[in-house]
Parts: C-alpha cells; sequence; structure tokens
C-alpha cells in the first residue's frame, strides 16, 4: 500500500444552414499512406469510408438508429440508443465510424432541402426540420448529406436484410435477436441497402457481410472534442504527424489491426474482465522473447493485407462496371491476395500454439478452424502456388495471365499460349531492332502495352527512321514502331480473353469460398486483435511501461509520465507525477501559474486511463485505475467561430454537456473555467458548475487560476487542494523569477507567492514600493487564513474530510487488502491514531 504523496455538447446551438448534395459520393477503395516509420506499413491516417442511414424517433426519448457500412470491407454495424437533447452519443457513434456520406429521410429536411433527393420519389420535407440534421451539418461540415424517401426505411426490409447478409458464424443469430425489436436501426439499415442497390448498382452476396449489433454500454463514451483536445487519434498542430495516442502505439502490420486500434481509442471497453484478458497477452508477450518474436514474424507474412477488404470485395457484384477485362484483372489479384493470406495463417497458429493466455488460446482456436482448410484446399486445387502478385509491370500481367493451373480449362490453356507466343513476338522484335540499328533496346510494360526505352546517354545520333510517339522520362527515350503497336493489339486480345477466362474460374471458385467466408471474418479479427495486442507489447518494451490494475475505486499513479510528451522530449528530461484519487478525494483542484503544467497534468490523467482501459501497458512505475463510462472534458479556451460561440459560450455549452451526461462512474477534467467573463462572475460560475460535479461524485480534476474556489469548495468533504511547484530564481529574465518543477504537491499554492509582485518587481518600480506591497500582501494572506482556520465551519469540514478518508481506507482494506492479520490491524490502527489527531486539533483551535 502507498498513500498519496504530499501532494448537452451545448445547451443550445444556432442554426447554421450548409447545402446538402443531392448525389452521394460512389465508394472507392481509400489509400493507406505509409506511416513513415520502419516498424509498421499501417496508415495513421484514418479516410472516411463508412456510408451512415441515420433515423430518429420523433418523441420525447430521442431514440436513433444507425446504420453505417464500410463496403470496402464488408463491415456492417448496427447502433440504437437513447440520446439526449444534444445528441452527444449519436455524434461519438458516427465518429467511431468516419462518414464519407450519411443518409436522413427526406422528411427530417425543409421542403427546400428534400427537392433534392437523389433516389425515386419526391422529396416531401417538412415545416419543423429534425435538429438531429443541423447537429450532423455542423459536426461533419464536409460530408456529403443525402436525403432518402420515407418509403426505403423499412423495419420488415431492414430484418430481411440482416438475415439474408449477415454472414453464417457463431454470432449471427445473437446479431438478428438482438436487432429483431429495435424498429430505428431496422428502418436505418433498409434504407442504407436500398442505397446501396438503387444508387450504387452494389449488391453483396448472400451471407457475405460481417454484421454486427454494437451495444453501446460496453464502451466508454469519449465525445470527439475530447477526443480531439487530448490528441487521441491526431495531432492537433500537425495532421500528419505520429504524435498521438493511436500514433505511439501504432506498430500494427495490418489495417485490420489499426481499425481495431482506432476504435478502441475512441471507446475503450468496459468490461473488467475483458480487460484484464488483454493485458495477460501484453504481460505474455512482454515476458516471453520467444513468443513476442515469432508472433512478429508471423505478422510480417501478412504485412500491408487488408483481410477484411479482400473478402468484401470477392463477394461484391458491382454491376456498373463495364469493362469486363479490368473486373476479371483486379479479381484474380484479389484472390492470389487471399492464397497469400491463407497460406500465411498457419505460421501465425503455429506460433501461438504454447501460449498461456487464455485469450491467446482462444485466437488460436479460431485461427484452427477447420473450414480455413477447407477454403486452402479450394484455392490450392485451382491456383498455382508459385504465382506471386506484383503492383506494376509484365511481372504482375504474368502473375494473374498464370494464376489458375495449367489443364484445368483447355480454352484457358490456348489462350495463354497465344498470349505467350505474342509476348515472345514482341521480344523477337526488340532483339531484331537492336542487331538492326546497333543500339541497346530493352522492353518496358506500360498499361497499353509494350514499348522500347533507350538511355539518353547510349544514343549518341538521332533516332533512326521509323520510331514514332518519342518521349524522354528520367533520363530515357521512350518509343514505339507500327509494328509493336499491332503486336501489342495482338497481345492484348489474347490477355483479355485470358483473364475473363480465368474470372470465370476465379468466380467458380469465390461461390464455394462463399460458404465458408464467416471462417474468413472469424481468422480477420483473431489476426486483428493479436495484432494490436503485439503492438501494445512492442510500446510496452521500447517505452517501459508497466502493467495497470483494476482495483475498484481508487485512482492512483506513482510516477505517471504523459505518453506522448515523452515522445517529443529528450530521455530523462519528463517530469513523472503521481496521482491518487478515491471516494474521499473525487473532486481535485490543482492551481499554479501559467505555463506550470497543469493541462499536461489534466491531459496526463485522461490518456492513462484510455491506455488502460484499451489493455495496453502505461507509463508509470505503478498504476490501478477505475472503470469510467464517460470522459468528459473542458480543455480548449478558444472560440468556437464555426458555431459562433465566443469563449464563455463554448465553455457553458461543454458545462452543460458534462453536468447532463456525468455519472458517478465518470472522469472528468476541466481546465480553466470561467475565463471567458469578469473575474467575479467567473469564481461564481466555476463555484456553481464545481458543485454540480461534487454532488455527481464522479471523479474531477479541476485546474483553476481561482484562488477563491479554494476557500467556497473547502467545506465540501471530498474536495482536494493541490499545486505545481513553483520555485523563487534570482535570474529576472527567468520566468518571471520562477524556476517551474512541473511537480504536483499536495494542498494550495502558497498564500505569499505573488505573481502580479514578480512581474512589478521587473517593470523597475521603486525598491521601497515593493517592499511595501509585500508587506501588504503578506498580512491581508495571514489574517484571512487565521479567519479561516478559527472558523466553525472550517473545523466542521475538517473533521468531516477526516471521517470521509477514514471510511474510504477501512473499505478498500476490507474489499481489497491482502494483508496478514497482524498487519491489517496495524494498518488500521494507523486510521484511528490519525483520526484522533485530526478531532484534537480541531477541538483546540
Amino acid at each position: 500500500m502507498w498513500s498519496r504523496p504530499a501532494t448537452g455538447l451545448e445547451a443550445s446551438r444556432p442554426t447554421s444552414r450548409r447545402p446538402i448534395t443531392g448525389q452521394g459520393r460512389p465508394w472507392t477503395a481509400q489509400s493507406r499512406p505509409s506511416t513513415a516509420r520502419p516498424q509498421t506499413s499501417t496508415s495513421t491516417r484514418h479516410e472516411a469510408s463508412f456510408v451512415i442511414a441515420v433515423l430518429e424517433g420523433r418523441g420525447v426519448g430521442r431514440e436513433v438508429g444507425l446504420a453505417a457500412l464500410d463496403k470496402d470491407t464488408g463491415r456492417v454495424v448496427l447502433v440504437q440508443l437513447s440520446d439526449c437533447q444534444t445528441y452527444v452519443k449519436t455524434l461519438h457513434q458516427m465518429h467511431l465510424h468516419k462518414p464519407s456520406l450519411i443518409l436522413v429521410p427526406d422528411t427530417f429536411l425543409s421542403a427546400s432541402d428534400a427537392a433534392l433527393v437523389a433516389i425515386g420519389g419526391a422529396g416531401k420535407g417538412t415545416a419543423n426540420p429534425s435538429l438531429l440534421v443541423e447537429f450532423i451539418r455542423e459536426e461533419f461540415p464536409d460530408t456529403p448529406l443525402e436525403p432518402i424517401p420515407r418509403k426505403y426505411w423499412n423495419e420488415t426490409s431492414g430484418l430481411e436484410f440482416v438475415q439474408q447478409l449477415c454472414v453464417q458464424d457463431d454470432e449471427r443469430a445473437g446479431t438478428i435477436l438482438a436487432v429483431s425489436n429495435k424498429y430505428y436501426v431496422l428502418s436505418a439499415c433498409s434504407a442504407l441497402f436500398k442505397h446501396a442497390e438503387i444508387r450504387q448498382n452494389t449488391r453483396f452476396s448472400a451471407g457475405s457481410l460481417r454484421i454486427r449489433y454494437s451495444p453501446v454500454d460496453g464502451t466508454m463514451m469519449i465525445d470527439p472534442e475530447s477526443a480531439k483536445n487530448l490528441e487521441l487519434v491526431g495531432n492537433m498542430s500537425h495532421r500528419k504527424s505520429y504524435h498521438s495516442i493511436f500514433g505511439i502505439l501504432n506498430h500494427t502490420y495490418t489495417a485490420m489491426a489499426a481499425r481495431l486500434l482506432r476504435v478502441n481509442i475512441l471507446a475503450p471497453i468496459t468490461v473488467q474482465s475483458s480487460i484484464d484478458a488483454r493485458l495477460d497477452v501484453v504481460e505474455e508477450l512482454v515476458q516471453d522473447e520467444d513468443l513476442f518474436n515469432e508472433v512478429r514474424s508471423a505478422l510480417k507474412t501478412l504485412n500491408n493485407m487488408d483481410f477484411d477488404k479482400l473478402i468484401a470485395m470477392l463477394s461484391t457484384s458491382e454491376t456498373k462496371l463495364t469493362n469486363s477485362a479490368q473486373v476479371a484483372s483486379t479479381r484474380v489479384t484479389q484472390m492470389l491476395n487471399l492464397r497469400n493470406v491463407i497460406r500465411n495463417l498457419p505460421r501465425l497458429q503455429k506460433a501461438l500454439k504454447t501460449t498461456k493466455s487464455q485469450l491467446l488460446r482462444i485466437i488460436y482456436e479460431m485461427l484452427s478452424d477447420e473450414r480455413l482448410a477447407t477454403i486452402d484446399s479450394l484455392i490450392r486445387t485451382s491456383l498455382n502456388e508459385d504465382t506471386t502478385p506484383t503492383k506494376h509491370g509484365i511481372a504482375a500481367v504474368n502473375a494473374r495471365v498464370y494464376a489458375v493451373k495449367a489443364n484445368y480449362n483447355r480454352l484457358l490453356d490456348v489462350a495463354r499460349e497465344t498470349y505467350k507466343e505474342n509476348v515472345g513476338d514482341i521480344y523477337t522484335l526488340c532483339n531484331t531492332l537492336t542487331g538492326a540499328h546497333e543500339i541497346p533496346l530493352t522492353l518496358v510494360y506500360q498499361e497499353t502495352g509494350f514499348v522500347f526505352s533507350l538511355r539518353k546517354t547510349d544514343l549518341e545520333e538521332e533516332l533512326p527512321k521509323g520510331f514514332i510517339n518519342v518521349t524522354l522520362k528520367k533520363g530515357k527515350w521512350q518509343f514505339s514502331t507500327m509494328e509493336l503497336k499491332k503486336m501489342n493489339a495482338r497481345m492484348r486480345d489474347a490477355l483479355d480473353e485470358t483473364l475473363i477466362l480465368s474470372d470465370k474460374i476465379i468466380q467458380d471458385l469465390v461461390a464455394e469460398i462463399l460458404v465458408n467466408v464467416g471462417a474468413l471474418y472469424k481468422a480477420s479479427e483473431a489476426v486483428a486483435l493479436v495484432d494490436m495486442l503485439w503492438a501494445f507489447s512492442h510500446s510496452a518494451i521500447m517505452r517501459n511501461y508497466v502493467r495497470p490494475e483494476f482495483s475498484g475505486g481508487t485512482l492512483a499513479v506513482k510516477s505517471g509520465r504523459h505518453p506522448i510528451l515523452e515522445t517529443v522530449q529528450s530521455a530523462g528530461t519528463l517530469v513523472p507525477n503521481d496521482v491518487y484519487c478515491d471516494d474521499s478525494s473525487s473532486f481535485q483542484i490543482i492551481q499554479g501559474p501559467n505555463m506550470s503544467g497543469k493541462s499536461t497534468y489534466l491531459r496526463q490523467v485522461g490518456l492513462l486511463s484510455i491506455m488502460a482501459m484499451c489493455g495496453s501497458f502505461v507509463p508509470a512505475e505503478y498504476a490501478s485505475f477505475r472503470i469510467y463510462d464517460a470522459l468528459l472534458t473542458r480543455l480548449s479556451n478558444d472560440d468556437d467561430l464555426e458555431k459562433s460561440l465566443s469563449t464563455f459560450a463554448s465553455e457553458m455549452a461543454t458545462s452543460a454537456m458534462i453536468l447532463g451526461l456525468a455519472t458517478e462512474r465518470s472522469l472528468v477534467l476541466v481546465d480553466e473555467l470561467g475565463r471567458g467573463t469578469s473575474p467575479r462572475e467567473g469564481v461564481g460560475i466555476s463555484h456553481a458548475i464545481a458543485e454540480g460535479l461534487i454532488e455527481q461524485k464522479c471523479f474531477v480534476f479541476f485546474a483553476t487560476h481561482f484562488a477563491e474556489l479554494s476557500t467556497t469548495l473547502s467545506r465540501q468533504p471530498s474536495v482536494v487542494n493541490l499545486h505545481l511547484a513553483v520555485q523563487r530564481t534570482c535570474q529576472l529574465d527567468s520566468n518571471l523569477g520562477m524556476l517551474f518543477q512541473y511537480k504536483i504537491v499536495d494542498g494550495a499554492p502558497e498564500d505569499n507567492t505573488h505573481y502580479g509582485l514578480e512581474l512589478a518587481r521587473l517593470a523597475d518600480l521603486p525598491g521601497d514600493v515593493l517592499i511595501e506591497a509585500n508587506r501588504v500582501s503578506k498580512h491581508l494572506t495571514e489574517l484571512q487564513t487565521r479567519h479561516q482556520e478559527q472558523s466553525d465551519s472550517a473545523k466542521i469540514a475538517m473533521r468531516r474530510k477526516a471521517l470521509l478518508r477514514l471510511r474510504t481506507n477501512l473499505t478498500q482494506a476490507f474489499e481489497h487488502s491482502a494483508l496478514p492479520d497482524e498487519e491489517l490491524l496495524a494498518y488500521v490502527g494507523r486510521f484511528q491514531a490519525d483520526i484522533t489527531k485530526v478531532f484534537l486539533y480541531s477541538t483546540e483551535t
């Protein structure tokens, strides 16, 4: 045991009008840029890829249903929740699944907006457009909003879509049961798939989509503004920087794991058994070097693979594509990539065979599914094992041409032979022209066929006659001839025929594979989870993190470090800080001058809690957390120009949201509340909001410059005063004569620390004036302190705090102590001695 060291989103928003787009953006494959770090090739940026259908009930309960489809990965998320008047929970869910297009009923819009309906039927509109639509517009100003006729929002049709398209796996029955009586989410699901069919000309194979109902209760709610200010998935200063929680933890190899990591950071899980299971895996990987290296080697073979995307692309039918040869080429490449994934899964399975943690054993069983072996057998029967797809050049073409085994289809063999002969003729032509003109020609394959290439330094005179389409690229001449163009045309015809014949075989193979597609989705989930947990262990080893504990009602961190800041500063320069908070000290006032580290300390508390609830180790010597249902913050003091809110109006809107959502199990971080108005009003409003939070009994870290709050809140038994240590210096040019120690210590700042007098000294005021100012300030402070200590209310508050601390300590000892009886008796005896001293002191004074 160790003791604490001495130390509604808006109530209302202006309804700015933004134009609605009548045409939805087509789904496209999103690029995944590199992180520029050698450990991983997975992106730190996540482009919007979900199409989200949103439906709200018109009743007082504000029931909202969301259906989100990521066509790239075949993932469908269904959510139904009861929201508050500011829709913060709905917007949070939409941020978890970044939308590229948002679908709403046309009846939710004004009559003028509804006239822009994109698919069948005339827009009806309404005289009272939905408030939810206004909030969505403001939260996602750059995302197209498309109205869908109300007739497509049908509960029965939505359930039919779920039953038809949901993959056949262990969770199918649970998903159908969970959504069967949820009108709003089923109606949203119906509109979503109707839009895919009518607007996008896209249909999915039966049983090919991973549809899941996502319960809101199992995750911690983090509002979008808090996620932004805490830099959870992106750096506020530089968008491409990896200095965020996602950036420092993202050592994943696969895109599925990166997506899982992002979702977990924005919505950490709140089931302690699941968190402990993840921590067991990370601990085993950290302690077992052989296991760590074997898992890493297995994951490397899956680098850059997006298992979900491959499955979804193979099972999607897009009728608007007309270039059948191009479609065939793409499908053959996807099947070769799927073959490589299936072929490398046994290596990861073998690496996990001797693991001890329960979660890794479950992952091992998921990868041991017999259906995976069946799929592997089907692929081996049809495809060559030595063809490796590449991105560019003739090697990539040949990989697709020879993907299917020989003698599988006689017509395909003939087409391939014709293609081979045509390519051979082109190389013969190149050799002939090289000898005839005595210049070293080479062949370069482009999308339209072959061209000749010649280094500029190898050409002493002009090109001989007969060469056409001459261009200079990167120091090389590229050109063609009429004969080569004719050969390219014959080669392209043979190539297209080969790919179309191969695609017919691939489509038959896909149909057989889709029977067992549930095993593929299960394997994808297994790989994503083990990849994310391996990334956690990699971070823990690199930066010396420790395993956190979850001990009920206590937040205790010894020598905690800001996880993002320590990656920026030089080793050993970051000052670690302790944190201790329980029911007897649930409201902590943190004071200190500007630049002393208050904001950093608050952010550190929030970030460490999020990391621990994700299942990651944390930067500290020791850490114990409790599980929160929400993380609510007020960390920014800027004007909100987009919403036409001043600093004070923005503060009050966020404060209203916090007071409306905070519960006993919430973590609240408030930085400099009330500075957007006059000091007197700021103190009064801050005090009132603080009392509201104290009544909620949530854990609150409240940074403020208002020293008066230490006095006005001192009678609350759960209030604790802390401050960031500052040391006086004799250097006139050093931070107003102060040296910031960035160390949290107990109590309010020393009352004789007057920062205004320090500034006056730097302004070269006469010495006798400064001396007199110091004398008067100290005398007034001493009188105020003596009055507070002698007041009856101060004595009562002191005894109340002592009793609350005693109750909390005794409860913790009863529920969590593992000490022997004699040591436990001595431990409780110290509590008795401490409480006796407090009561004697309050009686004597």
